[in-house]
């Protein structure tokens, strides 16, 4: 924990991270309670944290290691001490092949022109690369077709400097299922059959998979409890945001995450300014299509509008707000709003007792 004079959550400028302690410790335990009952290991994502601070309190209960997007969010780990990785991306390009050899870490890969440089590079370094088939199963973003992973893994094989440890997806589609959690259970468990289908074809081939690997926060009380998966990378569930609160996954009792904001200006009848604006809330869309965020302590507010500075707040009791007075705003996508900051502040109640900070950010 870096030095930090505890102080009341108003005295701190604005806008302002902050991470309520107790919760993310709850959000924490629980996760990793429900990987247990699941029998599967839990690989946390960190880029919805990108906090070594929480990410050592995720080693400290149970997680084995991290789930990472970028090669910063990589050498931040690697440098803390954090080896057991899944790069969960297609290393494409000079760069990123260099790096993905050079750290040694399981990328991704759903072709053989993702493929062919990696083993190169490998090779030309007297180095065997990990990796991990990304198969689609229905997101529809990166990933080999359920039906074409043996025949991939087939041409990979050809490849000598590449060891295949197993398969990976991500049930990013079940994001789509607002209003609908049975929908949403179904697919879920169905992502978790298609997976453990396609690494029991691929052994029954001939073909290593230890590692059957599913992620998402929404689909963590499902696709993980399939037979035949091994392993969970939820990553959002250590804050939860405004999406998983419109999907049902949690409550705005677990939400760990808030950004602070003040009342700047109040220039008309009907809205009033804040200082949280599209780079302190990030631009990213919420599930139900309304605002940047939540205004938790005045839910009938709107947060409909932001420049880059400043947000705009409409709704019933709007014009009851004064210049000063203090919010607090969930955000649509948490993960999104963390790559925005460098440090956010620790809470319990209403004052700050710790200044954690951001890493591997691009």
């Amino acid at each position: 924990m870096n030095a930090f004079a505890p102080a009341p959550l108003a005295e701190l400028p604005t806008p302002a991270l902050l991470i309520d302690r107790d919760r993310l410790v709850r959000n924490i335990e629980e996760m990793s309670a429900l990987a247990a009952s699941a029998g599967v290991r839990l690989r946390p994502h960190f880029k919805a944290s990108k906090c070594l601070d929480v990410a050592r309190l995720q080693l400290d209960h149970g997680a084995i290691g991290f789930t990472c997007a970028t090669a910063a969010e990589v050498t931040a780990l690697l440098e803390a001490g954090i080896r057991d990785l899944v790069w969960a991306h297609q290393p494409v390009g000079p760069a990123k092949v260099d790096f993905a050899v050079r750290a040694g870490v399981p990328v991704a890969v759903d072709s053989v022109e993702v493929a062919r440089p990696l083993a190169e590079a490998a090779r030309a370094a007297g180095r065997r690369q990990p990796y991990l088939i990304e198969v689609d199963t229905g997101l529809g973003r990166a990933g080999v077709a359920p039906e074409d992973a043996l025949a991939l893994a087939a041409e990979l094989a050809a490849l000598p400097s590449l060891e295949l440890r197993g398969v990976l997806t991500h049930e990013g589609h079940l994001m789509t299922y607002l209003g609908d959690r049975p929908g949403m259970d179904k697919v879920g468990t169905l992502v978790g059959e298609v997976l453990a289908g396609v690494a029991a074809e691929l052994r029954a081939a001939g073909h290593p998979c230890e590692i059957v690997s599913v992620g998402s926060t929404p689909g963590a009380t499902t696709a993980p409890f399939v037979p035949g998966v091994t392993e969970a990378r939820a990553g959002t569930y250590v804050f939860y945001d405004g999406n998983q609160v419109a999907l049902g996954t949690a409550g705005l009792s677990r939400t760990a995450l808030t950004v602070l904001t003040r009342v700047v200006s109040t220039p008309r009848g009907g809205v009033a300014i804040v200082d949280a604006g599209l780079k302190a809330m990030s631009s990213d869309a919420s599930v139900n299509g309304s605002g940047f965020g939540l205004v938790v302590d005045r839910p009938s507010l709107t947060f409909a509008k932001a420049n880059e500075e400043h947000g705009y707040l409409t709704g019933e009791g709007v014009d009851a707000l004064r210049v000063g007075d203090l919010l607090r705003i969930l955000p649509n996508h948490g993960c999104g709003v963390v790559n925005m900051w460098s440090r956010a502040h620790v809470v319990e109640g209403d004052t700050a007792v710790a200044r954690w900070p951001i890493t591997g950010r691009h």
